[in-house]
């Protein structure tokens, strides 16, 4: 049975006090045998229903619909504020209305604590995870450096060498630093793109150049199979970062003797591009969490002493800022393929 109007809560009362009030009449001792006995309850019954009727309308009205009506105007007020109810009253009976909006509340304020309990966790553990990577260098640096001031300074066989470490810890630091420096400039909207035409081909040939020797110390051969003339829309510097970041990945937990291809395709009016390898894989838990900032894929994936941890965050991030988007598919065992949007160029 749906939910009562307050006219027919109004109406059922009536009834039963009519019902009842017909009921007595008939059985009264003054009018059993009188001319009017037969019609008597009836007319009772009929002049009781309307006064009941309009009694406890006007009752309910009264003492109950003011009340819910004061909560009825917070709630709505309360949406208001936020911006996703009508300026205009809603049509119908009150209790409905009252009914709806607090269902409609109430919901939209469980979503809001969900929501909420998943941005404090997200918090935590990115807390956790930064302070996990910057331990790692600054430790590092504070033992090279006690080393030295313990007389390894006098050393000429370790001071050089140690100085030289610590100078990486502290680059390493300097590079989760400019990282996360560059995500929240990429997630606030201050970091601005030059979008032109660019040459695809180009910028990938620009990046396998600079990350060749890296390449070759793991045994990674890397291989441009974008056409030449490929023009898309994109800044060009953030692209190349890009690409950067998706191929030193695809060496970095690639197979000695594997490749990395980077390869282009139309679709429409956008530009599919794909950077594989056939490494060592994801297993399919971990890739719906492996563009979060400082997320690391088991042991298999181990942490790289040069890497900040973020490079796939920004990856994600700078595509997004193009409007566009990147996937990624991956089986263990036979390699990862990173596949993102561009818009093309004329």
């Amino acid at each position: 049975m749906g939910q009562l109007t307050t006219r027919q809560v109004a109406l059922l009362a009536a009834l039963a006090v009519a019902v009842v009030g017909g009921l007595l009449a008939g059985i009264s001792p003054d009018i059993a045998h009188s001319a009017w006995s037969a019609w008597w309850p009836f007319l009772c019954a009929l002049l009781v229903l309307i006064v009941a009727y309009i009694t406890f309308y006007f009752g309910i009205e009264r003492f109950v619909h003011n009340r819910i009506k004061v909560l009825y105007r917070t709630v709505h007020d309360l949406k208001r504020s936020r911006g996703t109810a009508s300026e205009e009253t809603p049509k119908g009976d009150e209790l409905s209305r009252v009914n709806a909006e607090v269902m409609e509340w109430a919901s939209e304020r469980r979503s809001e604590i969900r929501e909420l309990q998943e941005r404090e966790q997200f918090r935590r553990e990115f807390i956790g995870n930064l302070a996990h990577e910057l331990k790692t260098p600054i430790f590092n640096i504070q033992g090279y450096v006690l080393t030295l001031l313990e007389g390894g300074l006098e050393d000429e066989k370790v001071n050089r060498d140690f100085l030289n470490r610590a100078s990486n810890g502290v680059d390493r630091l300097m590079k989760i630093v400019e990282d996360l420096d560059m995500i929240t400039k990429l997630e606030s909207g201050v970091m601005e793109l030059r979008v032109e035409r660019t040459d695809l081909r180009t910028v990938v040939t620009e990046t396998i150049e600079a990350i060749e020797m890296h390449a070759k110390e793991k045994g990674v051969a890397l291989r441009n199979d974008v056409e030449a003339g490929v023009l898309v829309s994109a800044d060009r510097s953030r692209l190349g970062q890009v690409f950067l970041n998706l191929i030193n990945n695809a060496i970095n937990y690639g197979r000695n003797g594997g490749t990395c291809t980077i390869t282009s395709y139309a679709l429409g009016e956008q530009r599919v591009v794909e950077v594989s390898d056939d490494g060592i894989g994801i297993s399919p838990e971990h890739l719906p969490r492996l563009f979060e900032r400082f997320y690391r894929v088991g042991k298999s994936r181990a942490r790289n002493e040069g890497g900040s941890g973020l490079g796939l965050a920004i990856v994600k991030h700078i595509i997004d800022a193009h409007g566009q988007t990147i996937t990624v598919r991956s089986e263990e065992g036979k390699g990862t393929t990173f596949t993102f949007t561009l818009q093309a160029a004329e």
